[in-house]
C-alpha cells in the first residue's frame, strides 16, 4: 500500500520514512536531505507498507535547481516489493526525471524505468584529522540565497573559481567546485574548496563531495583537501517510467 504525502501530512510521513534511512552516513546524506529537509513546498514523498503495516520503502520527489524540467526522484526499499508501487504512484509513463539512487539499486529498477545519461559517483567525506585550513588572500567569501557559504576567487571582474553548497542537512552539504577552464591546474580550486569546507566545518555540518567515476583530477583535488573515499556509490541517471 502507498501513501502520498499532502502538506498536512508530509511531517508525519518524514518521520516514518527515518525508518529506512540512517541520518549519520554519508551514503544515505543525499536520500536524507530531500526526503526529511527539502522545502515542504517543492517535495511530494511517497510511502510504502508491507502487509503488516510495516514501512518497507518511500519515494521521494522534488522539484529542484539541478534541472528544472526534470523533478529529482530518489527511493529507498528493504527488499524489491515496494519498488514497483512507488514508481507507479511517484512518477507518471514518460516524463522525464532525474533519478539518483545507490548503484547497488539500479538493477532492481531497471525492469520499470528507462535509464539513460547514466553517470556513478563516488561519494567522499571530509576527514577533519587530514584537513588544513590554508590561508588565501584571493578568496572572497559570500552566501548563497540559502544562507551557505560560498567562496569565490576573481581576475579582475572575472570569477575564475567557486565553491558552494548544493544541498545541505543538519548534517552533511554537499559541496560542489567551478573553475575557469583557462584556470585550472593552478591550484585554484583547491583553494576555493578548501575555504568552504573549512567555513562548514565551523557551522557544523560534514563536508561531503562527489567525483564522478574516471575523474581522477577532480578525486586528487578531494584527496589533497582531506577527503577520503566512503566507499559508497551513487548512479544519478535520466529516467522515464515505463
Amino acid at each position: 500500500m502507498t501513501i502520498s504525502s499532502t502538506p498536512a501530512t508530509l511531517p508525519t510521513l518524514r518521520n516514518s520514512a527515518r525508518e529506512l534511512l540512517n541520518e549519520f552516513d554519508a551514503a544515505d546524506g543525499l536520500a536524507a536531505y530531500y526526503a526529511l529537509h527539502h522545502p515542504p513546498r517543492r517535495t511530494t514523498l511517497i510511502l510504502h507498507r508491507d502487509s503488516n503495516a510495516d514501512v518497507d520503502g518511500f519515494l521521494v520527489r522534488c522539484q529542484t535547481g539541478i534541472d528544472l524540467f526534470r523533478p529529482l526522484v530518489t527511493l529507498r526499499s528493504r527488499g524489491p516489493n515496494a519498488i514497483p508501487e512507488l514508481i507507479e504512484e511517484g512518477m507518471l509513463p514518460q516524463r522525464p526525471y532525474l533519478i539518483v539512487v545507490p548503484a547497488s539499486q539500479v538493477e532492481r529498477l531497471e525492469p520499470f524505468l528507462e535509464i539513460t545519461q547514466e553517470t556513478t559517483n563516488r561519494i567522499l567525506r571530509l576527514d577533519p584529522d587530514r584537513f588544513r585550513l590554508a590561508m588565501n588572500v584571493l578568496v572572497v567569501r559570500s552566501q548563497d540565497a540559502d544562507g551557505n557559504p560560498k567562496v569565490e576567487m576573481r581576475s579582475g571582474d572575472r570569477v575564475v573559481a567557486s565553491a558552494g553548497v548544493n544541498w545541505r542537512s543538519p548534517i552533511f552539504a554537499e559541496v560542489y567546485v567551478r573553475v575557469d577552464p583557462q584556470y585550472r591546474g593552478r591550484g585554484r580550486g583547491r583553494a576555493v574548496v578548501n575555504a568552504l569546507a573549512g567555513d562548514l566545518l565551523k557551522e557544523g555540518v560534514t563536508p561531503l563531495y562527489n567525483v564522478v567515476e574516471g575523474n581522477e583530477a577532480s578525486l586528487e583535488l578531494a584527496l589533497q583537501v582531506g577527503f577520503v573515499d566512503t566507499s559508497a556509490r551513487e548512479v544519478m541517471a535520466h529516467a522515464a517510467r515505463l
